[in-house]
């Protein structure tokens, strides 16, 4: 998750908080525990809103105290069933929904958090506590487009946020909204020229318009701001390797990797760059490297399959490939070397059922940077 990102969530957690409810229930009990509760005596009002509702179970403004003072004791988890009792019994207290809401929020129960936070938003849609939390969610969800809008209210409330800000160039950009990320770069960067944060989206939405001269333009701005900035050079490289500029990638994938020696991508797309560079054994090596680490793209698989075949070790060339198809059986590549091979091997009835395989199959990857930052979470969910 990005800093822009982590700030946001970290906004919605903790500037916002349960809100005072109303008290319609007026016995001696019930007004005992209200003064414990505004004097901040939180163990004490729990105590004694709990011996309210022994004496009326269906005291529905008692449960729904009783979850703000747990909320308050951070006891989120009973919180969430006092709230939820209270909804049972009076659904129409004002406030309610969005105080679960928000003890699920804390919990990270993004998708459960959804449902009484839209309820919230539509009762109140001119408020912004509602509207964030739930723009977080669908965020924190991958509802990147349902992000969309909530997240444009809230910034009309704070438009010079650029935190915020960058949240919904993100948005916008893993909704495969590109204008709009590139909407909000230019705002990003009116405020604040060295944003290689902007730069980096905006390059990542370019790419993603097919504009690939435009987008390693943005991308060498990031760079030569905030050279150590994660994903920077491995960007870059990216961006040079669809173009097969190979020797350009190379140094760029080494740049990323003395930023962040372990970084899965970069280790594998130089390994890539290396074998198709006709530098074997250090591609092997690299290559290597990014299987021993989580998070490395199926590539490296197909890669190692390769230059495993070209030794003579098919058996564990084999093994790489059914790797790859296993991680995604919708590619071609992996299905075609794995079918070549066992036509080598006189596998003739193997090979046919992986050559009708991949005939099947459309080339339909996502050649994206978006997707290789940031992985298969960048996909907007439908």
């Amino acid at each position: 998750m990005s800093g822009f990102s982590r700030w946001a969530m970290v906004l919605a957690a903790a500037v916002l908080c349960a809100q005072p409810l109303s008290m319609a229930a007026q016995s001696a009990a019930a007004q005992q525990a209200l003064s414990f509760e505004r004097q901040g005596l939180w163990h004490e009002a729990e105590s004694a809103w709990r011996q309210v509702l022994e004496q009326n179970p269906r005291d529905a403004a008692a449960s729904a105290h009783l979850g703000l003072v747990l909320a308050r004791e951070g006891q989120y988890p009973g919180a969430v069933d006092a709230y939820r009792a209270a909804l049972k019994l009076d659904p129409h207290i004002p406030g309610l929904q969005l105080d679960l809401g928000l003890a699920l929020f804390k919990q990270g129960k993004l998708d459960e958090a959804v449902a009484p936070l839209r309820a919230a938003a539509v009762a109140s849609p001119g408020e912004l506590q509602p509207r964030l939390l739930l723009a977080m969610s669908y965020y924190g969800t991958a509802r990147y487009a349902e992000a969309i809008p909530d997240l444009r209210f809230a910034l009309s409330k704070s438009p010079d946020n650029l935190e915020l800000r960058g949240v919904l160039a993100q948005s916008c950009l893993y909704a495969k909204q590109y204008n709009c990320t590139l909407e909000q770069y230019r705002q990003i960067l009116a405020a604040n020229p060295n944003s290689a944060q902007a730069h980096m989206l905006a390059g990542e939405a370019l790419d993603g318009l097919n504009r690939s001269a435009d987008a390693i333009a943005e991308f060498q701005a990031a760079e030569k701001v905030a050279p150590s900035e994660p994903d920077v050079h491995f960007g870059l490289g990216y961006l040079l390797w669809k173009q097969s500029r190979y020797r350009e990638a190379e140094r760029e994938f080494e740049l990323e990797l003395k930023n962040v020696p372990n970084q899965p991508q970069a280790l594998a797309y130089l390994g890539d760059t290396e074998m198709k560079l006709e530098q074997q054994s250090q591609a092997q090596t690299h290559l290597q490297q990014a299987l021993r680490l989580p998070g490395a793209p199926r590539l490296a698989w197909v890669d190692l399959g390769i230059l495993l075949a070209a030794q003579g070790k098919n058996d564990q060339a084999a093994t790489e490939f059914q790797h790859a198809i296993a991680m995604d059986p919708t590619e071609v590549d992996a299905h075609w070397r794995l079918a070549r091979l066992y036509q080598a091997e006189g596998k003739r009835a193997e090979a046919q059922a992986e050559f009708a395989r991949a005939s099947a199959l459309h080339q339909k990857q996502d050649e994206s940077l978006v997707r290789q930052i940031s992985g298969p979470q960048a996909a907007p969910n439908h």
